[in-house]
């Protein structure tokens, strides 16, 4: 068995999909919807890295709510959260940035950075030092 890459949950899938897609320098190499009798936000949308040994899929979820990071009783948690390395941590929240992620106001460890995607999904930036 190989692990290929997660699914995240969306209330505007296909949109999500290209945030990720600009982020990675990944391309959509699929998407479907909306489905008939559903809203213009319903889909579904993939993304696969460049060498092809890895994915993120998108789906549409009529009832989404951005997690709430860190964790506050009785609200929506975090179920999941992507690590992503970068060559240079400042330029790769600048990165982010630029592409719609916002850099989270709470930053719990030096060298790595937690950011927030258009749908408020939690990504962590982190440079490995050579």
């Amino acid at each position: 068995m190989r692990m290929a890459g997660p699914v995240l949950d969306a209330a505007d899938p296909v949109a999500l999909a290209e945030f990720y897609g600009r982020l990675l320098g990944w391309e959509i190499v699929d998407r479907e919807g909306p489905k008939p009798g559903y809203p213009a936000e319903d889909g579904w949308a993939k993304i696969r890295s460049t060498d092809g040994t890895s994915k993120m899929e998108f789906q549409w979820e009529r009832n989404y709510k951005p997690p709430t990071w860190p964790s506050v009783p009785g609200e929506q948690l975090m179920m999941i959260h992507l690590d992503i390395e970068v060559g240079d941590l400042e330029e790769g929240v600048a990165w982010a940035a630029q592409h719609g992620a916002r850099r989270a106001d709470h930053q719990p460890q030096e060298g790595v950075a937690v950011m927030f995607d258009p749908e408020g999904h939690p990504f962590c930036l982190f440079s490995v030092s050579v």
